[in-house]
């Protein structure tokens, strides 16, 4: 379907400049490094809400998660169960608020920095801060790649221009306005992308002739699901797949649980909570994200698997056939082909909101960990906003270079991949540091390095989706994986993040007894 491109032009420049307009006040808004890093402290529960929702919510959800639930089918609804209670009501009520106030009371400013000032460490910190250096940089190309594949579709954009002119937009505001900035932009793209995906949820139910009419339809296509994934346990887009299938493994374990408890511990989004102003703030906030992760993940996950129903009915092929095998090209395919011109605008709009919104809290995340964790910490530079800026600009390259070189159907795993390391590694530490009166320092190092050596361990060497791809199980032992099914389909997440977790009790149980000895 083609887009008028005059009328794209008009409103692609009316979004950039209203976005390039958030930068500059970002940018008058920013004079010390309080304002860079954790926006003042002083967000308003509107902007707190729309910007974690939308930093959550990427192109990763979109396309790549949507991509995923037109193959795998609507089990995925599952994860907007988690998304909420975890992702936002756990989150928000209870890490939240004691998030906002040790970190106003440590004078935080970053996660590693959270990390390092609740067990008094600078071991915690620079380790906390290596660990966002080497893992982030392959979610934040997942999110360049979904952004750039829809403007190369919808515009018709050479692939690689339209990845490095995304990039440098954003890199643009971030680097200048900081988390002022960088909030601001969130919250009014997390309102596109609100009303974006309320109308994709509609217009699908129009062109497929109802409720009631698409999910009997794709209830009945069951038998269309090819041989190799029924093989392994799927059993139509409309139902669970069988109960410990190669399938079901990889839907609850890797999807579900790794991207529902992953966000617990996803440093981009507990600096959210470091910029509100009181308790009050963070209930207001939770009022807003439950209602809007609903939205964005519930309509990306339903409309993913009734694409099926689309392609089927258009040209008798499955969603994944019709998009040449590549996930990540499913919904953008079913966008240009199914929509209305208007709609295609507005939803190239959400999509650019989603993957901008994310994309830019990455890019600051990355880049303050870089010049206040690693590179300058303990110096005055780590507070430096000329440094942290360059730390931007670093981490935002490093980023381009990793997206031209991830293959296709990525997206989702590399949301996945990111967010697992990030559980394992941080939240039983994290958690234990927030919350108890003496945290113990040795358990909160014995947990990190655990999670994230037995996480890179089962990801490179047992995990079949990771370890295939990387290689180094198949050049010492022979094979993709050291182990077969169904151990080859359980993501590292499952057994990295209880031992981190039995660590950490340990080790603070021996603590809390030292201390009543003494």
């Amino acid at each position: 379907m083609a887009v008028d491109p005059l009328i794209t032009g008009l409103v692609v420049v009316a979004y950039l400049a209203m976005i390039i307009g958030l930068g500059i006040y970002g940018y008058r808004k920013t004079k010390i490094a309080e304002d860079y890093m954790v926006a003042g402290r002083n967000s308003h529960p509107l902007v707190i809400a729309l910007s974690y929702g939308a930093t959550f919510i990427s192109t990763a959800a979109i396309v790549g998660f949507g991509g995923v639930a037109a193959n795998l089918g609507m089990g995925l609804i599952w994860l907007t169960v988690l998304n909420i209670g975890i992702g936002v009501l756990l989150a928000f009520v209870v890490f939240g608020k004691r998030v906002r106030r040790i970190g106003k009371k440590l004078g935080a400013f970053t996660f590693p920095d959270l990390m390092g000032k609740c067990y008094n460490s600078p071991f915690l910190q620079y380790v906390s801060g290596i660990i966002i250096l080497l893992s982030m940089p392959i979610y934040s190309a997942a999110i360049l790649i979904g952004g750039a594949r829809f403007i190369e579709v919808t515009l018709g954009i050479q692939y690689t221009t339209a990845l490095l002119g995304f990039a440098l937009l954003v890199g643009l505001y971030v680097v200048f306005g900081g988390l002022i900035a960088v909030m601001y932009t969130d919250a009014v793209q997390g309102a596109i992308m609100a009303v974006g995906m309320g109308l994709l949820l509609v217009l699908t139910y129009i062109k497929l002739g109802g409720v009631t009419v698409a999910h009997s339809a794709l209830t009945g296509m069951s038998e269309l699901v090819p041989a190799a994934l029924t093989a392994q346990g799927h059993m139509g887009w409309t139902a669970m797949p069988a109960f410990g299938s190669p399938i079901w493994l990889t839907l609850v374990t890797t999807m579900v649980l790794g991207v529902g408890i992953g966000v617990l511990a996803q440093p981009q989004l507990i600096v959210r909570f470091m910029t509100a102003r009181d308790d009050r703030s963070m209930n207001r906030a939770t009022l807003i994200g439950g209602p809007f992760i609903l939205l964005m993940t519930g309509v990306a996950f339903t409309v993913g698997a009734l694409t099926n129903v689309y392609f089927y009915q258009r040209s008798g092929e499955i969603a994944l056939t019709a998009a040449g095998g590549n996930i990540d090209s499913i919904i953008p395919l079913y966008i240009t082909s199914a929509m209305p011109d208007l709609f295609v605008i507005i939803f190239m709009l959400t999509l650019l909101s989603a993957a901008m919104s994310t994309l830019s809290s990455l890019f600051h995340t990355m880049g303050t960990a870089l010049a206040c964790d690693v590179w300058g910490r303990g110096r005055a530079c780590a507070l430096s906003l000329r440094a942290n800026k360059r730390g931007i600009l670093i981490m935002m390259v490093i980023s381009i270079i990793v997206a031209l070189l991830l293959p296709g159907s990525i997206i989702a795993r590399a949301t996945v991949i990111f967010m697992g390391l990030c559980a394992s590694a941080f939240l039983p530490a994290f958690v234990n540091g927030i919350s108890s009166q003496s945290p113990c320092l040795i358990g909160a190092k014995a947990s990190m390095l655990s999670g994230a050596i037995i996480w890179a361990i089962w990801t490179a060497f047992v995990h079949a989706a990771e370890s295939g791809a990387i290689g180094l199980s198949q050049l010492i032992f022979g094979a993709p994986s050291v182990l077969g099914l169904p151990y080859s389909a359980i993501n590292p997440l499952v057994v990295a993040l209880p031992v981190s977790l039995i660590v950490m009790v340990v080790f603070q149980i021996r603590h809390n007894r030292n201390l009543k000895a003494e």
